[in-house]
């Protein structure tokens, strides 16, 4: 029997190369159809809910690339991985550390999903914020100035680097928050994201180059807070029906 390296087999089975089967075999076939509706892989990107040339200092450019190439991009990753554990999970020649490997790939990938769809769905705004989320704004950091400090703050550690920074509201606590959040997997578990900032270098760089701090302050100009106070109000509608 041929022996495969960890890599090699994980690479094989992510990338439908050559160095491990990945035709289905015959119990495959026939075991598949639970794992086939647990991983689909059909999974469709949103389109941009705003029009892209009326942002304020971020370029039409800038959000069509992110949207097309970032976001689309792993949207399809999700559905490739998602189809490798369908036939990997019936497959008793793959080894469960090529599993696990697997497994923190979705993870990776439906993070970069689900946080990209915040982003985009949280920008198109005037960047005033209102409504009851700006009431809990006030009583969890003292005014909107000092979360937006605390926020932007966050956000100027996270440049050069790569990562998130989330509003959330956390269920355990029952508070509003801004969460550090890297590779697309972090976050306090038990929380709902209410604003999600994108500080990855692709989500500015045609625009600002490594001035990261441009770029905040020209995100928080299009906030959609309409769309936050959406989400905290459903996010209280959650903590009421988890409390009750």
């Amino acid at each position: 029997m041929q022996t495969i390296s960890r890599r090699t087999a994980i690479e094989a089975i992510v990338t439908g190369g050559t160095g491990l089967a990945l035709t289905p075999p015959v119990e495959a076939q026939t075991a598949a159809p639970n794992s086939a509706r647990v991983f689909a892989g059909q999974h469709q990107p949103k389109a941009l809910p705003f029009d892209p040339a009326k942002l304020k200092g971020l370029s039409e450019k800038l959000i069509r690339s992110h949207h097309e190439n970032n976001y689309t991009g792993a949207v399809s990753a999700l559905n490739v991985i998602e189809k490798r554990l369908a036939t990997a999970v019936v497959d008793k020649e793959v080894p469960g550390y090529v599993y696990a490997d697997l497994k923190r790939e979705e993870l990776v990938r439906t993070g970069s999903v689900v946080l990209h769809e915040l982003y985009f769905a949280n920008l198109g705004g005037d960047g005033k914020a209102g409504g009851d989320v700006l009431t809990a704004l006030k009583q969890a950091f003292g005014s909107p100035e000092q979360w937006e400090a605390e926020f932007r703050k966050t956000a100027q550690g996270l440049a050069g680097g790569s990562g998130w920074v989330i509003l959330a509201h956390n269920f355990q606590t029952g508070e509003l928050h801004n969460y550090w959040a890297w590779d697309h997997m972090h976050n306090a578990p038990f929380s709902c994201p209410l604003l999600a900032l994108d500080m990855y270098e692709h989500s500015y760089h045609i625009d600002y180059g490594s001035a990261a701090a441009k770029y905040i302050d020209a995100f928080l100009l299009n906030v959609h807070w309409e769309e936050v106070n959406r989400r905290f109000t459903g996010a209280q509608k959650a903590a009421a029906a988890l409390r009750g």
